[in-house]
């Protein structure tokens, strides 16, 4: 199940990175696509849409 986020202060690799890492450590088989140009996030994972957004908050960024 692939899940759009947009992450509006998601601003350079280093923030993909970050993101990407902080969703992969709840299921690390998640398919991660972080794009900081166009603010948004794909997530292709097993868990649910609500720990995704956690795992994006806990990691410092805001969910729209």
């Amino acid at each position: 199940m692939t899940i759009e986020f947009k992450v509006p202060n998601l601003a350079c690799s280093a923030c993909e990175e970050t993101v990407t890492k902080a969703v992969k450590a709840i299921d690390p088989t998640a398919q991660v696509s972080a794009d900081s140009k166009t603010k948004q996030v794909s997530v292709d994972a097993s868990v649910s849409e609500a720990a995704i957004k956690a795992a994006i908050t806990d990691a410092g960024y805001t969910v729209a």
